[in-house]
């Protein structure tokens, strides 16, 4: 009866808990207070390196079915869709539909490492994700979303398109609707206010798969819809699988629509899970998290505009030339060159959703800036993120430090009733947040 159970299925059930709980033992927590890995300017302690890695995540429990999070006086809060299926990005239409993208991610395939702190770290990270609420197979479709009486609740739900890989970033440009899947940028053809998609997928190009450590990928277009710029994250934390599994990884490619030609527009970037353009200086931004395991102080993510050409020092370097002496071989002349982040959001808050306000759906104190999903961290003591943050912008810049707009992810005793991810604007300004633990779409719009 025992070779019924795989390899993997023993490593979980009698590994991965008592892992946890020793990891979860540890004494290494944060010593800074959390604002001091925030802004243009931060602060950047030693790293703590430990045999094994602090792991404190907060467990996944849902929403009650009357419950949701809070957002600012002013605001009020409906569920746009409940009961979805990991719900990772949404997309607003012209017309007013909303696209939410139910995925998670594709059957990894790690590669063997010998000995008994790779298999540990290995049986970890399986239990850690179940309990995150991560641990779901992936839907691979699209769901549309259609609030025919502006109730703020959607009234028409169908599925949009399945049957894709892992799919992460949507974009429409003329009549043809672009999807980032795992392995490769496809499309289909779009018809205003059609409620579901016959065709078949047709790709664009292939995207850097393989491990897939980082498996989601954005998708924007630039103004003019001749460019499209697809994120791709990196295959590792720090490079531990070898630089030949992170070619074209860690990066921002821009993308021919018509023909699928395509170039490194930016590199050196961990995860950049997630783009958009800031609309005064029509400069790409993008949110980035950074790596793991140098303690709960370091390293922060960010924000960032994104350079044609720019080098931002991963796997060798963070935030700038602060050399991670992991990486082997040392590139000290990469990281000399490497371009220093905008500003800093605090470690391990894990950015995945960014959207540029304006004065549409907003008052003015939050009509110019970003919303970022922070989906909360795992690496760090005391828990960090687990909120939608709002980044002031002014004259095409961060220009003050984040304000929670979304709050209440966390019970009071540490649990995660929802986590956010993707987060956009539908056609009357107001915020749409997906919710891969809660299952829901979020709207906030102005009383």
């Amino acid at each position: 009866m025992m070779k019924a159970f795989s390899s993997a299925a023993v490593r979980m059930a009698f590994l991965g808990p008592v892992v946890v709980l020793l990891l979860g033992a540890c004494g290494e927590a944060a010593k800074l207070p959390a604002e001091a890995g925030v802004g243009p300017a931060p602060e950047l302690p030693p790293p703590v390196e430990t045999l094994l890695p602090t792991v404190h995540i907060a467990p996944a429990v849902g929403w009650s079915d009357s419950a949701g999070p809070v957002a600012p006086p002013g605001f009020v809060v409906t569920a746009l869709a409940r009961g979805l299926d990991h719900p990772r990005m949404v997309y607003a239409l012209p017309n007013g539909d909303v696209l939410v993208v139910e995925s998670n991610a594709p059957r990894r395939r790690e590669p063997e490492r010998p000995g008994w702190v790779a298999k540990v770290r290995a049986a970890a990270t399986d239990f850690v994700q179940k309990r995150a609420g991560a641990g779901v197979p992936s839907a691979d479709r699209i769901t549309l979303l259609r609030d025919t009486d502006g109730d703020g609740v959607a009234d028409v739900r169908k599925v949009f398109i399945d049957r894709l890989m892992s799919p992460f970033g949507v974009v429409l440009v003329g009549r043809e609707l672009f999807i980032a899947n795992a392995d490769a940028l496809v499309k289909v053809p779009y018809a205003e206010g059609e409620t579901a998609i016959a065709a078949a997928p047709s790709k664009v190009t292939d995207l850097p798969a393989g491990i897939n450590h980082h498996w989601t990928k954005d998708v924007v277009a630039n103004r003019e819809g001749t460019r499209l710029f697809v994120t791709v994250g990196s295959n590792s934390n720090a490079g531990e699988n070898g630089l030949a599994v992170e070619e074209g990884r860690a990066a921002i490619w821009e993308v021919d629509p018509k023909t699928g030609a395509k170039r490194l527009f930016a590199s050196g970037l961990r995860n950049p899970v997630a783009v958009d353009w800031e609309p005064r200086s029509r400069a790409l931004w993008a949110v980035v998290n950074e790596r793991d395991e140098l303690g709960s102080d370091l390293v922060p993510d960010y924000l960032t505009s994104v350079k044609d050409g720019g080098f931002y020092g991963w796997p060798w370097s963070y935030f700038g030339n602060h050399v991670d002496r992991r990486v082997r071989p040392p590139r000290p002349d990469l990281a000399a060159k490497a371009i220093v982040p905008d500003y800093a959001l605090g470690t391990h808050r894990a950015p995945l959703g960014i959207a540029f306000s304006d004065a549409r759906g907003m008052p003015p104190e939050f009509a110019s800036g970003a919303f970022i999903g922070e989906h909360g961290s795992w690496n760090r003591k005391p828990l960090a993120g687990y909120k939608v943050v709002f980044v002031p912008f002014a004259d095409g810049r961060p220009s003050g430090p984040p304000v929670d707009f979304l709050t209440g992810f966390l019970t009071e005793d540490g649990k995660a009733q929802g986590r956010p991810v993707g987060v956009a604007l539908d056609k009357s300004g107001a915020l749409l947040v997906a919710d891969d633990v809660g299952n829901t779409v979020w709207r906030v719009a102005r009383r």
